[in-house]
């Protein structure tokens, strides 16, 4: 299969996904965990797990103001509250076993309001820091490069192939949030960082190969793309799947803890395993024919 003859192909379905999740995030938005907005989560485990109607009841003489309770797998519940202090959280402990008998707390974290907002700043600085910061170095790396594509090219491409991976999983956050209640936190900012990191690594190979090539080889410039993805693409393809194998076993049997967290790695490494063979090489022939038009 010539990737690069049927490049048509893969940006109509890219373009699909990046519309679909910018659609999704713009009407949905993202569910912000207490990470970001402040408050407090608990997890209990029940032996026989009662209704969320009936824990709310159980909390009627408690000051807990606007009370979120979320069933969790087969016998857990999250119940979520404005920040209490070391005595509100006891008492509301109290106030579940009292009502229900034995309920083993799993998780306990209280964040104060401005701690949450200082969180979700910093979080979408570091953000655009990385973006900015690649952009640069990957110019730098690739600046020998002047034909028959500019070196910020490089660049530029590698970090759209970037937004790309994350936009995606951010999008399926969105539409998770909305239909299932999931939530985002710190670990889902990590989870983002660290498929960039994975799949600018994997553009890079590839791009790499094709800065290579152009001093060994001769002819057309799509030709020698074409021939740099078919000596890259297996080493991309054979290093995401082994990844896939652990994070995958670490979702299915990884706890409720880690399970979102593992989730997002999973669909950002697919995407960027897609995008550094099916995109960004293709994205460097589509700029050099627009360029030779002008």
């Amino acid at each position: 299969m010539n990737i690069v003859k049927l490049r048509t192909v893969w940006y109509a379905f890219s373009g699909t996904l990046i519309i679909a999740s910018i659609f999704a995030v713009a009407t949905f938005g993202l569910k912000q965990g207490i990470d970001f907005t402040g408050g407090s989560l608990m997890t209990l485990r029940f032996e026989k797990r009662p209704t969320s109607l009936e824990v709310e009841r159980a909390m009627t003489t408690l000051d807990l103001g606007s009370v979120v309770i979320q069933p969790v797998g087969d016998n857990e519940m999250n119940i979520r509250t404005k920040t209490l202090d070391e005595k509100g959280h006891g008492d509301l402990l109290a106030a579940v076993q009292e009502t229900f008998g034995k309920a083993e707390e799993l998780r306990y974290d209280s964040i104060g309001p401005s701690i949450g907002a200082e969180l979700r700043d910093k979080s979408w600085k570091a953000l655009l820091i990385v973006f900015g910061s690649i952009l640069a170095y990957i110019a730098y790396t690739f600046r020998k490069v002047s034909t028959p594509v500019q070196s910020w090219k490089y660049g530029l491409i590698t970090v759209f192939t970037a937004f790309h991976d994350v936009i995606i999983p951010i999008g399926l956050f969105a539409i998770l949030g909305k239909y299932f209640n999931v939530e985002i936190g710190t670990p889902f900012i990590a989870a983002i960082l660290t498929i960039m990191g994975y799949s600018i690594n994997d553009t890079i190979v590839v791009l790499d190969r094709v800065r290579e090539n152009l001093h060994r080889m001769g002819g057309d410039f799509e030709h020698i793309v074409s021939t740099s993805l078919k000596q890259t693409y297996l080493r991309s393809f054979n290093t995401s799947i082994t990844t896939l194998f652990s994070l995958v076993a670490i979702y299915f049997f990884g706890g409720e803890s880690i399970r979102d967290f593992a989730l997002a790695l999973i669909v950002g490494i697919v995407t960027g395993t897609y995008s550094s063979i099916f995109i960004a090489s293709p994205l460097l022939v589509t700029w050099h024919r627009l360029t030779q038009r002008r």
